[in-house]
């Protein structure tokens, strides 16, 4: 355990002031006003605060399983406060689990909509609140964990930068536990672990990413094999260049498999390109046609899936579908690759490692926001196709 005063965020111990923001002080008002009219049950039960996408949802949910048994809860008890990007997954994933889903971009930039989140939480008198994300907002999830006013405040110590300190500094300095689950770069799984074994008091080692989903059918029809390609991301920096997804697309299926296209829906711009430059029967488009529980029963039927370093490549490896993950270097080794504690057999990454690696994604290598990143683009397709006949054999 630490304290604020020993990692440099306040000089003194005992709570820090507040920050001097004005956006601050304007949405701690919000909340500060959700909690007129009290709260009148007795406080009981757990909360964990995850703000997290696909991805994230995934490295944490396994560690999930040790709260009831570390906090001294049962499982009906915690409550996961969670992002409505994978509230689709909630009845598969998190059964015996209560999981609350909230827009969490709408929760940071609509003061209305936070003053009825916060209004929510307030009243729901959580006994432990639990926030042990690395990379996190502080005025997202320490905010909800200090709406909460749980009798315990269990935390670890986020990323700090020089912007966020301050804002850090007021709702660590308000914990009544502080984990330092270690410096940058630890991957978020080993940290979930670290975490939990500083609460226990024992070490509780890390287990292999899996998720159990019985969902249904796969989307697509027929007895003959198909790989799919999720060659989508948030960040176009992180998409390895669609011309080589293309020439993928062509060797596997001159090798008899069928192939699928999945991505979101401001992917579908894409389809066109695609299916001129293939011009095959054989080819599928579900670029933006797939719910998340749609998109888990197209990842579990696939022999193979080929992706860039994003949500669902988390999901196809956590449900043992042979993976292969296109990493660059924005923060190697916090999200993937996998150590070895924790990677199924079934996955395999790839990268072309530069001296800028670390760089946080704010890349100065490429003119155009639109290009793939260097490092990413440095790929050699005869490498993925080396990597894919490996894990289709």
């Amino acid at each position: 355990m630490v304290t604020p005063r020993e990692i440099g965020l306040t000089s003194v111990d005992g709570p820090a002031p507040a920050p001097r923001k004005m956006r601050w002080w304007i949405l701690r008002m919000a909340e500060l006003l959700a909690r007129i009219g009290g709260r009148s049950t007795e406080s009981k039960g757990l909360v964990v605060i995850r703000m997290d996408g696909i991805g994230d949802m995934v490295l944490f949910r396994r560690s999930l399983d040790h709260y009831a048994e570390v906090f001294g809860v049962k499982p009906a008890d915690i409550t996961v406060l969670g992002s409505r990007s994978w509230a689709g997954l909630v009845d598969g994933l998190f059964a015996g689990y209560t999981v609350h889903a909230i827009d969490e971009h709408r929760f940071h930039k609509k003061p209305v909509y936070r003053f009825g989140i916060a209004r929510w939480l307030y009243r729901q008198n959580f006994r432990v609140v639990v926030l042990d994300s690395f990379f996190r907002k502080p005025l997202m999830a320490d905010s909800l964990m200090l709406i909460a006013q749980a009798e315990e405040v269990v935390t670890s110590v986020p990323w700090l930068s020089p912007k966020t300190r301050k804002l850090f500094a007021y709702s660590l300095s308000r914990a009544t536990m502080l984990v330092d689950t270690g410096e940058y770069p630890v991957h978020e799984t080993i940290r979930h672990y670290r975490f939990l074994s500083a609460v226990a008091g024992r070490e509780i080692k890390p287990e292999s990413i899996r998720l159990s989903w019985d969902g249904g059918p796969s989307p697509i029809t027929g007895e003959e094999p198909y790989v799919v390609l999720n060659f989508g991301s948030n960040e176009y920096g992180r998409r390895w260049p669609l011309g080589k997804y293309l020439v993928t697309a062509r060797w596997l299926l001159d090798h008899g498999y069928r192939v699928v296209f999945s991505g979101a829906k401001n992917d579908v711009v894409h389809s066109a390109e695609i299916a001129a430059a293939l011009n095959s029967d054989q080819v599928i488009d579900l670029i933006g046609k797939t719910s998340v529980a749609g998109l888990m029963d197209l990842l579990k039927h696939a022999v193979a899936v080929l992706t860039n370093d994003t949500g669902p490549a988390h999901l196809a490896i956590a449900l043992g579908v042979p993976t292969l993950v296109l990493v660059g270097g924005g923060h190697f080794g916090s999200f993937v690759p996998y150590p070895d504690a924790v990677c199924p057999s079934t996955a395999r990454f790839l990268n072309v490692e530069m001296d800028c690696y670390h760089c946080f994604w704010g890349c100065h290598l490429r003119a155009d926001g639109r290009a793939s990143f260097p490092c990413v683009a440095a790929i050699e397709q005869t490498d993925v196709q080396a990597i894919l006949s490996d894990l289709l054999a």
